[in-house]
Order: C-alpha cells, then sequence, then structure tokens
C-alpha cells in the first residue's frame, strides 16, 4: 500500500535526535507516573492508530524512541512510511513492558505525528500539481534539529530535497547580489571559488535579472515571487538551458497554476515549517 518507496535514514542519523528528545522528556528521574501506577513485570499491546487520512513517515523515529527506552519492544510496521492511510486504519503493532511502552509514548508520537503532517502537507500539494512536470520541494526551513527527518518526511510525501545546508551548493540570493554589486559580479566570484562538482544557483526577481543571469555560468534559476505571466514569459527566456524552480507564497491552491508554467520546481517553505501534525494516538 506504500505510495513512496524511500530508503530508510541511517541509524546513527536517527538515534542521536531521538535521544535528546528522550532526555528531555524522562528528565533526572524517569517517568515517576508510569513506575508508580504500573507493575513492573505488566506487559501490554499496543497500536498507532490514524485519527485522520494523511501519509506516514517517522516510524523509524519512533521505533527508536520505544527501543531506546526498552530494547526488548517488539514492532510490527502495517505501514510503512510513504503509505497512504485512512482514518482509523492501524499503522503499527507493538508489544512490551507497560511501563516502557508509556514512557516512550509521547515522544515516539511527536515524531511520528509530526512527521506524517510533513508527508502528508507534502502528499497533498504533489497531488494538486499532478500531470505537469514540476516537482515540489522543501527549502531549509525546518526545525533546528530535525531538518535531517524532515526533509526525510518530505521525500516520504513524494517531494524532493532542496539543499540540506549553506555547504551543499552556491545560491545566490538578493542579498548576496546586493553585496557583490551585480548579479554577473556575484557569480564569477562563486564560480571562481567553486569545485567542478558544485552547482551553482541564482535568485532573481525581474526578467532582467533573469536575462544577465543566463549570460553568466550557472546551473539553475530561482525565480522568487513572480506572476504567472512573468513565470511563463521566463520559461521561454530559459529554453531548457538551466532548471527552473518557482518560489514565494505558494499553496495548494495556487501551486497546479505555478506548475502549468513549465517549472522544472516548485519550492514551498511551509510543508517543513507549518505543516499540521497528523493525528495518531498510541491505543492500548
Amino acid at each position: 500500500m506504500s505510495n513512496t518507496e524511500i530508503p530508510p535514514l541511517p541509524r546513527v542519523v536517527i538515534e542521536p535526535i531521538v535521544e535528546t528528545a528522550l532526555l528531555e522528556d524522562i528528565g533526572r528521574q524517569g517517568d515517576l507516573t508510569s513506575d508508580a501506577v504500573v507493575a513492573p513485570d505488566k506487559t501490554a499491546r499496543a497500536q498507532f492508530v490514524a485519527r485522520q487520512d494523511g501519509c506516514v513517515a517517522g516510524i523509524d523515529a519512533a521505533r527508536t524512541a520505544l527501543r531506546l527506552v526498552d530494547p526488548t519492544i517488539k514492532i510490527a510496521v502495517a505501514l510503512p512510511d510513504g503509505s497512504s492511510v485512512s482514518s482509523g486504519e492501524t499503522i503499527a503493532h507493538i508489544e512490551g513492558a507497560a511501563r516502557s511502552l508509556l514512557t516512550g509514548e509521547r515522544v515516539a508520537l511527536n515524531f511520528l505525528g509530526h512527521l506524517s503532517g510533513i508527508a502528508t502537507a507534502t502528499q497533498n500539494i504533489v497531488e494538486a500539481v499532478a500531470g505537469t512536470n514540476a516537482k515540489i520541494c522543501c527549502t531549509r526551513k525546518t526545525t533546528p534539529g530535525l531538518r535531517a527527518l524532515e526533509k526525510y518526511a518530505v521525500r516520504a510525501g513524494g517531494g524532493v530535497n532542496h539543499r540540506f545546508g549553506l555547504d551543499d551548493c552556491i545560491l545566490i540570493k538578493d542579498n548576496h547580489i546586493a553585496v557583490a554589486g551585480s548579479i554577473t559580479n556575484a557569480v564569477k566570484a562563486a564560480r571562481a571559488r567553486s569545485g567542478h562538482m558544485t552547482k551553482i544557483e541564482i535568485e532573481v526577481d525581474t526578467l532582467d535579472q533573469l536575462r544577465e543571469a543566463l549570460g553568466t555560468q550557472i546551473d539553475a534559476v530561482l525565480l522568487d515571487n513572480m506572476t504567472n505571466e512573468q513565470l511563463r514569459e521566463a520559461i521561454k527566456i530559459v529554453d531548457g538551458r538551466v532548471a527552473t524552480e518557482a518560489s514565494g507564497r505558494v499553496t495548494i491552491d495556487t501551486a497546479p497554476a505555478i506548475a502549468a508554467t513549465g517549472v522544472d520546481l516548485i519550492s514551498v517553505g511551509w510543508i517543513t515549517h507549518s505543516a499540521p501534525c497528523l493525528d495518531i494516538g498510541l491505543d492500548f
């Protein structure tokens, strides 16, 4: 039932992030409530259950949270990351010590709900532009410390990732141009400092800036806050010479028309920084 099959993140990436979250929640004394109320030998069975329709992401993070609390917990995944899920469907079956399940519950659900929310938001906008060549990509507008997980969730929802950080590629934006004095100066300096594997993208606000940019050695152009009419004209001017990316106040309602202009990519910041959490519960 998986819609988008993606390779899992390495354990070395997930575990430190989840461990930090557990340390924040468990604190200095552990789970006072569960230790006081639940007998140490009590076992339980539970399920992660969706309360809304959406797209699953974050199973590995949730599993890691529970198993860092108690390595003996057993988890059988019914709907892997990238799967569409309907309200009432079980995402995973869990079995283990009741104390351990209760201690890890909130952190596991925080990751699973948050990342599934991002995957769902991404999936919805990807579906909105279906039938066009445009791909939906995320930005660096992510929660500090969670970027790897949030960008993974975008992939689970059918989107693609923009750069992960400042060291991925060169993206020359308006403030860089202002400091450098011109687009030509900025690109020339960037090209002189970059290796043969480093791509250069430049942000432009006008068609005149686009024309100047195309006279330099760039690999992609970011068409920022342009109207659909400007985007269509920009695509004609570019004529396939570099990759084209549209950005600026993109919504699920405006995305189809933007995609129809012929751009290669549509970058959307809110799918990571403002996507609502998918309501998922742990039912015992």
